[in-house]
């Protein structure tokens, strides 16, 4: 895919990210490891943290929403499916190794939705494309904001 200043739709960018690839642009090889992205898109030349130092806060507390949403609908599911002798202990149990797991498994998911949102929030502009691949620093000058 060519590096484009385009602006695809929200349901582009959430799909790209759910796909772990980069929103801006859906370019493969955005992370060096499960828990660690890249700069920069191998593709686009965006900067995966837009230029902010805590830019991932934001999908951090996005993982642990999402988590934690879908953890309780499972418990609520298993309760009501078991009621009226739930078993309490391994509810217990069980919710807290899920939970532990599932933030460990949705951090990559919640990076790269965290930036979509961000993307269909706040896109991308020519400029700003420019500043990413030019490598610059916060310090240098403000980004253009919409």
């Amino acid at each position: 895919m060519s590096p484009t200043t385009t602006r695809a739709t929200t349901w582009q960018l959430i799909t790209r990210a759910v796909r772990l690839r980069c929103p801006h642009c859906g370019g493969r090889g955005i992370f060096k490891s499960f828990f660690a992205l890249k700069t920069n898109c191998p593709t686009c030349g965006l900067r995966l943290e837009r230029g902010e130092g805590d830019y991932f806060v934001g999908a951090y507390l996005f993982n642990l929403i999402a988590v934690e949403l879908i953890l309780a609908f499972c418990v609520g599911s298993f309760v009501i499916a078991t009621w009226p002798n739930p078993p309490w202990n391994v509810i217990t149990y069980v919710t807290g190794f899920l939970m532990l797991a599932g933030c460990v498994l949705c951090y990559p998911f919640s990076k790269t939705t965290w930036l979509a949102v961000d993307l269909a929030i706040r896109p991308m502009s020519s400029e700003e494309l420019n500043w990413h691949r030019e490598g610059g620093s916060m310090g240098e000058r403000e980004l253009p904001h919409v």
